[in-house]
């Protein structure tokens, strides 16, 4: 019987485990770390497929909840690449796949042919699959010895928790009986894929399972597509008759009208997931902080885009009815340019953010309005514009001899983007509505105030002026 004390019965060994359990065997570092990069290897996966579905996804609130779970991956990877690190383990061999019924499992997921099969794959199996060897994870190993991993793991469960909860909504709202039945049999495909490769931590047996099983949706490689959809939320998402940024920076228009317009640029702003998403699929071989950084950039510019949803919810505009929200940036950018030329766009306009006329002016604006909202909506979209002006400068300026050529190179990237203004309304995808009067005449009602005849009268499109002010020639 053990009967050792600590001075005064305080908490022994940090408070981490008992003195009986710091006792028990554990993991060896070869054993945790190979089961470390089973974990890795799935996270990265999920990665890839949250992230891939964004643009083509139409419905708006998965494209939100995918930019999120793609991040929670992406830093979920860069976790376990920093523990395997520590552990005696270069080279590495993060890159290896594990196993490969582990490579069919996540193959198949990835190109589920439906949104109702990608989440039953994410969030019915791969997820708690995930969950489980996480936790068994911690349960195996010793709590003192390798309490780097047991954090790490404690980390990733609290936000795959969060997943699964988020998932299993999803699968409510969106999964009949129909389609359920329907996917069993790939279901039991990818058990069969968890069984064959002796689970996902690779602890248990797979002397049951007789052979490898067979592609299904994996039979052809998965291709991604970065052409973006919307729902039919969207009704005229070839739409730009409203220009924002003539409005926001003209002086004549009071600042609680430019709130209105600015909560219209941050749910616009569902356009910048779209297309870093194409970025990050359409390029290969760079250190995986590189991709983990875009995840994040990816995150805000979805959050800010549900800044703009929240803003009009809160000033009773009914935003799918009234407020027409184009995809036409994501569209040309990722149907025109390389990969590299999207990213210098991207470059190129988040410096003109940090300019006095950018990110400053509309916080300030926002505290001129004196609605919180946007006030508090505008700091942070402020301070997360120049996180990503730095996120810019790590990952796109260092192809560049110096700052002044990469931001040309934006510039003359953008310039040579194709947007068909009158293509677009011959062929009948759009009128280019003026839709603004009634928007702000909808929140002149919730505001109590009479519409200003001014701001009524607003009428500037796209045509001829592009988001940075920059005259351009009109489309014939």
């Amino acid at each position: 019987m053990n009967t050792y004390r600590s001075y005064k019965n305080l908490p022994s060994l940090a408070g981490i485990c008992s003195m009986d359990d710091a006792m028990k065997p554990g993991l060896s570092v070869e054993e945790c770390v190979r089961r470390l990069k089973r974990y890795h290897y799935v996270f990265k996966r999920l990665h890839q497929i949250f992230n891939n579905r964004i643009t083509a996804e139409p419905i708006y609130e998965l494209k939100m909840t995918y930019s999120l779970h793609a991040y929670y991956c992406a830093e979920h990877v860069a976790a376990l690449r920093k523990r395997v690190g520590e552990m005696r383990e270069p080279p590495l061999g993060l890159d290896a796949t594990p196993h490969p019924a582990l490579e069919l499992f996540c193959d198949e997921i990835v190109a589920a042919p439906s949104t109702e099969e990608l989440i039953l794959g994410v969030y019915e199996k791969a997820l708690p699959a995930l969950k489980a060897a996480l936790e068994k994870h911690v349960a195996d190993t010793h709590p003192l010895a390798d309490h780097p991993s047991v954090r790490v793991c404690r980390f990733a469960l609290m936000e795959v928790a969060e997943m699964l909860q988020v998932g299993a909504a999803c699968a409510r709202s969106l999964v009949d009986d129909r389609l359920r039945q329907h996917a069993q049999p790939w279901l039991a495909l990818l058990d069969d894929c968890l069984a064959a490769a002796g689970g996902l931590e690779g602890a248990s047996s797979a002397a049951l399972v007789p052979a490898m099983p067979v592609h299904q949706h994996s039979t052809q490689p998965y291709e991604y597509d970065p052409v973006p959809r919307r729902d039919e939320r969207f009704p005229d998402p070839y739409n730009m008759g409203v220009n924002a940024e003539v409005f926001l920076y003209d002086a004549q228009y009071p600042p609680e009208a430019k709130t209105l317009m600015m909560f219209y640029k941050r749910l616009r702003e569902i356009d910048v997931p779209e297309m870093l998403a194409s970025i990050i699929a359409q390029t290969a071989g760079k250190p995986w902080d590189y991709y983990r950084d875009l995840a994040r950039q990816l995150w805000d510019e979805a959050r800010h885009a549900m800044m703009g949803e929240v803003g009009f919810v809160h000033l009773k505009i009914d935003w799918p009815k009234q407020v027409m929200v184009n995809f036409t940036w994501s569209l040309a950018l990722n149907t025109q340019l390389k990969p590299i030329e999207r990213h210098a766009v991207l470059y190129f306009i988040e410096q003109g953010l940090m300019a006095k006329t950018g990110k400053r002016f509309e916080w300030e604006v926002g505290q001129a309005s004196h609605n919180r909202l946007s006030a508090l909506f505008q700091d942070y979209d402020w301070a997360d514009e120049v996180l990503h002006a730095k996120i810019g400068r790590d990952w796109y300026l260092k192809e560049f001899r110096d700052a002044k050529t990469a931001v040309q190179y934006g510039d003359e990237c953008w310039s040579k983007v194709l947007l068909d203004w009158n293509a677009w309304r011959e062929r009948g995808q759009t009128q280019h509505r003026n839709w603004w009067p009634d928007v702000y005449a909808a929140a002149c009602q919730t505001w109590k105030i009479p519409p200003d005849p001014r701001v009524l009268a607003y009428n500037t499109t796209y045509e001829t002026v592009r988001a940075d002010l920059k005259d351009l020639p009109a489309s014939g």
